[in-house]
């Protein structure tokens, strides 16, 4: 399989947010400092007096976005995942959770493909993190086409949302005109012999080993799972039944993540042989993106091995 194109959510993010800020006069801007890498500089460009960088003070990030919210306005908070929720998840939980605000916390250089700036930046926790604090919804999209539906998505949804994306272009997975559900995965193949259930940059790693075992013979539905909180659990536990075998993958920690998520809905309805493709519980180290994918196991390599596995364990 060869993907026609590469490009990165955070640069989807900035665009979509400027179109957004087009239409929605209560739509507001806030930045830690960030605003080149997360581009949420094209929307101060575009609507500087809805713009506030509030500079290197994350819990302030947090505190004036949920103050904006009760005010009516649409907050959307921005910073790299190592400071929010890193260094202000109790204002988050309280501020912002607690009394269900509607603050949007849109994340980019997330997870171990963060790359060369090493184990201090690469947040491989958040995902645990945020979807363990009651009322907040979690989205990690698979490309930056689903970056830009998500982002419109959650401007229509009341509530707290932590969005997560990534500083690498990945490879373009959909069209344009795709349907978009909050919290409904999309199946992008359908198999028999195995379910792989990705989020964010392993959605395409997916696709590519779905395309490596088909020449073996294994046929495997791949399921996009871009809302990990509420998560699909209506699609898991039909793949389960249909497949019997699950992998789940995703640039984060095994624990508490994805394949935690997806664990938890298996063993209370349906469990089935599993096996899980992420970071196994260690810090990352500085080095190129490609370089640590390999190193760490976030590759389509890996995950034909671990559906292997299953099938051969299964008989």
């Amino acid at each position: 399989m060869r993907f026609k194109e590469s490009r990165s959510t955070r640069d989807a993010y900035g665009e979509v947010l400027v179109e957004l800020g087009k239409k929605n006069e209560n739509i507001v801007v806030l930045d830690a400092d960030t605003s080149s890498a997360t581009r949420t500089k094209l929307f101060a460009e575009a609507f500087p007096e809805r713009f506030f960088n509030v500079g290197i003070a994350e819990q302030n990030l947090i505190g004036i976005a949920a103050g904006l919210a009760t005010c009516g306005k649409i907050p959307f908070a921005s910073s790299f995942p190592v400071f929010v929720p890193g260094r202000c998840v109790d204002q988050i939980r309280n501020t912002v959770a607690y009394p269900r605000l509607n603050v949007k916390i849109v994340v980019t250089h997330s997870g171990l493909t963060f790359g060369v700036d090493g184990a201090t930046h690469q947040s491989i926790e958040d995902i645990a993190i945020m979807r363990a604090i009651p009322n907040m919804m979690v989205v990690v999209p698979a490309d930056a086409v689903e970056a830009k539906k998500a982002i419109r998505s959650i401007v229509e949804y009341k509530g707290p949302v932590y969005v997560r994306l990534c500083r690498q272009s990945t490879p373009i997975v959909y069209d344009e005109d795709y349907l978009y559900t909050l919290g409904k995965g999309i199946t992008l193949t359908d198999g028999d012999d195995a379910a792989v259930i990705a989020c964010g940059v392993m959605v395409a790693e997916a696709l590519l080993a779905a395309e490596k075992l088909r020449a073996k013979g294994i046929s495997v539905t791949v399921i996009d799972m871009h809302t990990v909180k509420p998560i699909d659990e209506d699609l898991i536990v039909k793949a389960a039944r249909k497949t019997g075998a699950v992998v789940t993958a995703e640039d984060h920690n095994v624990i508490g993540g994805l394949g935690g998520a997806v664990s938890e809905i298996l063993v209370e309805n349906h469990p089935v042989p599993m096996r899980r493709v992420g970071v196994n519980d260690v810090f990352g180290e500085s080095g190129e993106t490609e370089e640590l994918m390999v190193k760490y196991g976030l590759t389509a390599d890996h995950i034909a091995e671990k559906v292997k596995d299953l099938i051969m364990r299964r008989g």
